[in-house]
């Protein structure tokens, strides 16, 4: 047998051996997946719940602002949590824009 000829039946079967290795690590990612499906829906709802919140101003501001007639120092309160959240979730975009790759 040529020289050729064994180092092509040597590349196959490396391929072979390559692909066998690349399905066994798509089912395991797979299965390694499934755990982040929870976390992630509920990032997916509280993102969907900010874009809302983004296009949809007066229905928030409408809420506080009858709150703040009803129970102001309730409002006043709630207020400074929102504020302390909304700027929570400021910082957190940030760091995940400097983190995630683009």
């Amino acid at each position: 047998m040529s020289t050729k000829h064994q180092r092509d039946i040597e590349l196959a079967e490396r391929k072979q051996q390559l692909l066998i290795r690349s399905a066994e690590l798509r089912v395991s990612m797979a299965h390694h997946a499934r755990a982040l499906r929870g976390p992630l829906s509920v990032v997916d709802q509280a993102m969907a719940g900010a874009q809302w919140l983004r296009t949809h101003p007066a229905w928030p501001l409408g809420t506080m602002l009858m709150l703040a007639v009803l129970r102001p120092r309730r409002i006043l309160r709630w207020g400074f949590r929102l504020w302390g959240g909304w700027r929570l979730f400021g910082k957190a975009r940030d760091w995940l824009d400097n983190v995630a790759p683009k």
